[in-house]
């Protein structure tokens, strides 16, 4: 089994409290039929710094890296099913799956 980590980027905040409640449930329900194939269920980024050689700024791109989770799966297509049924994408928001390397 390979690890994939799943990036989120960009979605709608919930509008109100019960829509956010909505939102937890349906990915709770989400990571649970995943099983043992989830291995960090979700990490949720704060702020983000931009780092060059010569300067450091806020991060200020409305559409950056917002969050990640990381799971295990046979291969790409696997992973791409697994990430397409992820309820942040009903936030309009967009996901980026890549294949991480063991070092």
């Amino acid at each position: 089994m390979s690890k994939f980590m799943i990036a989120y980027y960009g979605g709608e905040r919930p509008s109100t409290k019960e829509e956010g409640m909505a939102h937890k449930g349906k990915w709770k329900e989400w990571i649970e039929s995943l099983e043992d194939k989830v291995i960090n269920s979700g990490t949720p980024l704060m702020s983000s710094k931009l780092i060059t050689l010569d300067n450091v700024q806020d991060d200020k791109d409305s559409n950056s890296m917002n969050g990640f989770a990381i799971i295990s799966a046979e291969d790409m297509d696997t992973a791409i099913e697994i990430a397409k049924n992820d309820p942040f994408l009903q936030m309009k928001g967009t996901i980026r799956i890549s294949q991480m390397m063991e070092m």
